[in-house]
């Protein structure tokens, strides 16, 4: 049976039922927002007060030079932070290109704004998943997850099988049905608070603030006081005069002012280098910070992954690396992991009879060759359930895990014959460890000297990656971090108390297997410890 896909009646009763696309983009505050706040902001308001103050005593080129100031400060602050409204507006994780959708039979173009709970979107290589859903056609497609996940490994999805949205579709084509939109989608939650504009204050803006909240009550103080004496005390008006002018003359407008001209250059070299400056404060909390975190693939390396060398326990070593060649090539789809294997070993492809490809949550591929035989490859951790590892083998993966390389194993049944049990899920059959296979990560140029600048002026760094904690400890050391890295995975964090959750974030310098959750909440801890993050 061919699907139709919703029916345009269909589309319009779940949008009328809530159950449309609808995400308003918070990117950042308004336009209206941005200048209320800079021309009414705490330090502006004591300006207002002292041209005022000086207004009544007829200091009018004062008066005028000080809200000259001010009229010069909100300007600065609002076209800087007008720039990175209009800069974060464009940065979001969903593009707004048109999405293809099947309707009435039909496909069609439209808005991501305009898709519904159950539409069937049609999916090809270069295009961005949108919302959440499952594989419902039988085609098959591999999807890029690593803005998500932080995973640089492509993930085949066949029938049946979650899409999330955020991620890319690499090759293939297929159809999703959409089960999540709008705000309970994958990207949209992940993606929520970084989306928002946040005004914090610097260490010295809030002592600045304090000096003058202490100073408006002085002048609040003095003014009731000049008044008392002025009709209590029968003081002249120009003894008044002269009480007001001391105590407008104690702020020094120029230095406020002084402050956001050097954020304002700060900005300005900074964007001269690609950077953006979402609020002009941004200058002096680089200078404050004292923890850098930082993921692995794409900042540490160059996500280029190169086949290194593989480990024989049951084979010599040329036929086991014939073997794994053809497990790569005859593959339906390939990853980066399987591609390096191909480009250095060659391979020839062979007829398959069955395959489980590669996801994120399994962490392993499979292939039932037509003539025999069920060969695997994947993460240990994962696999070592299924079948027994010689402890020269548990020696190899440390040894290597130790120098930065990523590490798979590669095990098979000569005898067996299908992946699937009766149910249709994914099974693997009793395996044999045929070999440990490794893999080489490009660190990027330059990255000692970038590592050794930001110890030098003392800040900490912390590498949070998706991969196996003792590889990126092996990699951080090459790239140059000092000391001895402890490292931590993601499930140890996750069977830990609060209390040791944040004594682990303080003392530990590697963290691997981490969720996107878990790295909000390592910065949240760490920002709880008084570290500026």
């Amino acid at each position: 049976m061919t699907p139709t896909g919703l029916t345009n009646s269909q589309v319009t009763e779940r949008r009328h039922s809530g159950q449309g696309n609808d995400v308003k983009l918070a990117t950042s505050r308004t336009y209206s927002d941005i200048i209320r706040y800079n021309v009414f902001n705490p330090v502006n308001i004591v300006l207002y007060a002292i041209g005022f103050g000086m207004l009544l005593v007829g200091d009018y080129r004062s008066a005028i030079t000080t809200v000259g100031l001010v009229v010069f400060n909100a300007t600065v602050g609002i076209i800087q932070e007008v720039r990175a409204k209009r800069k974060l507006d464009e940065i979001a994780l969903l593009a707004r290109a048109k999405v293809s959708v099947l309707r009435d039979g039909t496909e069609q173009q439209v808005d991501p704004a305009d898709l519904v709970l159950g539409d069937l979107l049609v999916i090809r290589a270069g295009d961005q998943i949108t919302v959440d859903g499952v594989v419902a056609g039988d085609g098959k497609i591999e999807v890029d997850e690593s803005a998500l996940t932080g995973e640089s490994d492509l993930v085949p999805k066949t029938a049946g099988e979650e899409v999330l949205s955020g991620s890319f579709c690499v090759t293939g084509e297929t159809l999703v049905e959409a089960t999540r939109v709008g705000e309970d989608s994958f990207a949209n939650k992940l993606t929520q608070n970084a989306r928002q504009f946040k005004t914090e204050f610097t260490p010295l803006q809030r002592e600045v603030n304090r000096i003058l909240r202490v100073l408006l009550l002085i002048i609040l103080f003095f003014s009731i006081l000049a008044v008392l004496g002025l009709f209590v005390l029968d003081l002249p008006f120009s003894a008044w005069l002269q009480i007001m002018a001391v105590i407008t003359g104690s702020v020094s407008a120029g230095l406020l002012v002084l402050i956001t001209l050097n954020y304002s250059w700060g900005a300005v070299r900074i964007g001269q280098k690609g950077g953006l400056v979402q609020q002009l404060n941004a200058i002096e909390s680089l200078s404050n910070v004292t923890v850098l975190c930082t993921d692995k693939t794409g900042t540490l390396t160059a996500n280029k992954i190169q086949y290194q060398d593989v480990y024989p326990l049951t084979l010599e070593k040329a036929a086991l690396e014939k073997l794994l060649a053809d497990f790569a090539a005859s593959a339906s789809t390939t990853n980066k992991t399987s591609q390096a294997i191909i480009d250095k070993l060659g391979g020839q492809k062979r007829p398959i009879t069955s395959e489980v490809p590669f996801s994120s949550a399994r962490k392993w591929s499979a292939v039932a060759f037509a003539g025999g035989g069920v060969y695997v490859l994947g993460a240990l951790e994962m696999l070592e359930s299924h079948f027994a590892m010689p402890q020269a083998a548990r020696q190899q993966v440390a040894g290597w895990s130790e120098q930065g390389l990523r590490v798979l194993v590669f095990a098979g049944n000569e005898h067996a014959t299908t992946l699937y049990d009766a149910g249709d899920q994914p099974v693997l059959p009793p395996l044999t460890l045929l070999g440990v296979v490794s893999f080489s990560d490009e660190l990027r140029p330059h990255l000692p000297e970038t590592i050794s600048a930001f110890t030098s002026n003392d800040i900490k760094l912390k590498v949070i990656s998706g991969d196996n904690p003792q590889t990126v400890a092996a990699l951080a050391r090459q790239a140059g971090l000092p000391g001895d890295l402890k490292a931590v995975s993601g499930p140890d964090l996750a069977r830990m108390s609060p209390g040791e959750f944040a004594q682990t974030a303080a003392e530990a310098t590697v963290f691997g297997r981490i969720t996107p959750q878990q790295k909000e909440a390592l910065v949240t801890a760490l920002r709880n410890q008084g570290e500026y993050v």
